[in-house]
């Protein structure tokens, strides 16, 4: 943990480039000390089906989720929710400065006895 997972338009696909994007959300995430490098992931997954409002070719969506393990405060999390958002907003300015899109964002704190994971890459960063 944490877990970035971007869903996208399909109309979005040619402007955008995800790993200057997922290695400043990585390196913010650890700059916290708050989560460990080797949890860390991130994935976009475009989505060909979709409509905006009223259906315009040209409006566009994506929707970030952020999955985190439980157990860090409500400041914490306030906190990295609104650095995310801030992070996301900026990369994407250069679309939303000249074309119309929807941009949301939700933090979603895991159920400790309901989320289950294996992880070997851990001890590579210890």
């Amino acid at each position: 943990m944490p877990h970035f997972i971007i869903e996208y338009s399909a109309n979005l696909e040619e402007q955008l480039d995800f790993q200057p994007l997922f290695k400043a959300f990585h390196e913010y995430v650890v700059s916290t000390g708050a989560f460990p490098l080797g949890g860390v992931r991130s994935r976009a997954i475009r989505c060909d089906d979709y409509r905006v409002a009223d259906g315009r070719e040209d409006f566009a969506l994506l929707n970030l989720t952020l999955k985190i393990g439980h157990g860090r405060s409500m400041e914490l999390r306030q906190e990295v929710a609104e650095r995310v958002f801030e992070i996301l907003c900026d990369w994407m300015k250069p679309i939303t400065d000249t074309s119309y899109c929807q941009i949301s964002f939700e933090l979603t704190e895991l159920h400790p006895v309901l989320k289950f994971n294996k992880n070997n890459i851990h001890a590579l960063f210890k």
